[in-house]
């Protein structure tokens, strides 16, 4: 069952991005970019309280993803992005990203906090973030 309200084009999309932001991490990489792809659009706090939407959470401005801002946002979906992204929207949460709404991809280790948000970890070149329960409660509810 899908923990977040989806169509096809909504999935590739949502693929699509993972692929422009992870591939280089691997599938497990790719899983965790869209496990925070995915907490953004179930959430309303902080900075995605109007980001409802798989297409609106892709091309948020600000806050948005450097694949979109930065133009290497341009490569297909392929079969294998496809069902990695419908195993995010399906509920399937990995490491790090369980719970994160930011992730980037520091020059060298991760800082404790980034935009006073909490480090949860580090996947290969990506270090994702969580907040805090006070600032974004519903992040933590499981589905």
């Amino acid at each position: 069952m899908a923990v977040i309200k989806t169509t096809e084009k909504d999935i590739k999309l949502l693929a699509r991005l993972m692929r422009a932001e992870a591939e280089g991490d691997g599938k497990i990489g790719m899983l965790m970019v869209g496990n925070v792809g995915v907490n953004r659009v179930r959430v309303r706090c902080l900075d995605f309280k109007d980001v409802n939407t798989i297409e609106r959470m892709v091309y948020q401005k600000p806050g948005g993803f450097e694949a979109t801002i930065k133009g290497y946002f341009y490569q297909r979906a392929r079969d294998v992005d496809i069902r990695l992204a419908r195993q995010v929207v399906e509920g399937r949460r990995q490491g790090a990203a369980e719970f994160a709404l930011w992730f980037f991809r520091p020059e060298g280790s991760c800082p404790a906090q980034w935009f006073d948000q909490y480090n949860s970890g580090r996947y290969k070149s990506h270090c994702f973030y969580k907040p805090t329960a006070s600032d974004c409660e519903e992040v933590y509810n499981v589905f």
